[in-house]
């Protein structure tokens, strides 16, 4: 791998099978959790060769200074198509090897190995909001966590709609039976979500251990329609928290996902009815999900610990990328896109049909809006809008009413979301 800087004579690698556990301190040091242990079993379902690398001390060559995982995943773009993704994850620089262009080599190594496989984007959870924006990645979506007091919200609405089906309990066995199919079902209706890899159904359900994931077996509820068919799951755990012989529980959702809003009513109805619980805590939430407006007063649905960015996106071969999602109307916008890797770098013609389907190509058109590839990312799945940005300095119009034109394309419904942490 190529070398640049302070940092050149620390070998940087792909690790082998062997070289995992070295390979996990190094992770543990990084993330400032030193006594987090091995991932055994775990970590070797997540092994692939040639895609964690390592860097390693050249006066100490058995020591792991810094990691870096990234494997393939399929990511939903508006319209219900999905995109191969390179997903990046388990970034660390041990703190006495930072600033020496250490994540510089590794990012930009994965980043030619993804384009080369057929990437056309790359995505990150970001732990600072600084670090990635310089490899071309921006924000395309949010996370948007509750703690809603039950008491004072008075739970659901009571016009809500209630028809067929029926929640009932499911046991962990159960629920890795029918929860990936149900999954990938689900996925597919929403712009934002990955797959979920067999071994984290294992770990959720505690039949694998993992590290750093203190697990305690949830309650797990399945509505089922009328016709018997899986379309909604929500896992949920309680807490035992008495005052002075009065019940103040907290009731924290880690998991809820419907395919439909009479799936999700269902089980928010459950959720909201569990005895002794004073406070419901969601932990991961789409930006627009309707659940503070189901609320007889919304005002009692504050934000969580959990609010932010959430999936951080890098276009790494535009024409694949944009070809894929659908648009909101027809038109036609010349983006002048900067890219200092370079995989993005160009002047871009996006061109819409009436049926919502769209192109990329290079042009020598006059551009209309220019941008560095991490907006171009921000944007891309409508999550985003370019006239805020433009607001904000980020995008720049060269053509009046460019940036309305680009709201108008991108736009979504609803703003992408991902429950799945990778």
């Amino acid at each position: 791998m190529g070398n640049d800087g302070p940092g050149d004579q620390v070998e940087i690698r792909y690790i082998t099978e062997d070289e995992l556990p070295a390979w996990e301190r190094a992770l543990a040091r990084g993330f400032l959790r030193p006594h987090l242990g091995e991932g055994g079993e775990f970590r070797r379902l997540q092994f692939e060769p040639n895609r964690l690398q390592g860097a390693f001390d050249p006066f100490d060559p058995d020591r792991c200074v810094a990691t870096f995982r990234s494997f393939d995943t399929e990511l939903t773009v508006p319209g219900g198509a999905t995109v191969r993704a390179d997903a990046v994850s388990a970034v660390t620089v041990t703190s006495t090897h930072t600033r020496r262009g250490l994540l510089s080599r590794m990012m930009a190594a994965d980043l030619a190995d993804a384009r080369a496989r057929g990437c056309a984007v790359a995505i990150l959870l970001a732990a600072e909001y600084a670090i990635y924006g310089r490899f071309g990645f921006g924000p395309a979506s949010r996370i948007e966590g509750l703690r809603i007091d039950t008491s004072g919200s008075g739970g659901l609405r009571d016009d809500l709609p209630v028809t067929a089906g029926r929640v009932d309990f499911a046991s962990m066995e159960e629920l890795r039976k029918i929860g990936p199919e149900f999954y990938d079902r689900w996925r597919l209706t929403q712009p934002g979500a990955i797959e979920r890899k067999p071994y984290r159904w294992k770990m959720y359900t505690g039949e694998l251990p993992a590290p750093g994931f203190d697990w305690k077996e949830p309650f797990a509820a399945v509505h089922r329609d009328g016709n018997g068919a899986v379309t909604g799951i929500a896992t949920y755990r309680v807490d035992d928290n008495w005052d002075g012989g009065l019940p103040k529980c907290t009731l924290t959702v880690d998991d809820f996902i419907a395919l439909d809003t009479t799936a999700a009513l269902a089980l928010w109805r459950l959720v909201f009815s569990v005895d002794w619980v004073r406070t419901v805590v969601v932990e991961n939430l789409g930006a627009d999900d309707p659940l503070p407006l189901w609320l007889k007063d919304p005002r009692h649905a504050l934000p969580g610990e959990e609010y932010g960015d959430a999936t951080w996106l890098r276009v790494l071969d535009v024409p694949a990328a944009f070809g894929a999602r659908t648009y909101a109307a027809p038109g036609r916008l010349v983006l002048e896109v900067t890219d200092r890797q370079g995989y993005a770098e160009g002047r871009w013609a996006l061109t819409v049909a009436e049926d919502g389907t769209g192109r990329v190509e290079l042009t020598d058109e006059p551009a209309e809006l220019a941008l560095d590839v991490a907006e171009l990312g921000a944007l891309y799945l409508g999550s985003e809008s370019a006239s805020r940005r433009a607001l904000a300095g980020l995008v720049t119009e060269l053509r009046p009413g460019a940036a309305a034109k680009a709201d108008l394309l991108l736009r979504t419904p609803l703003r992408a979301w991902n429950p799945e942490p990778f």
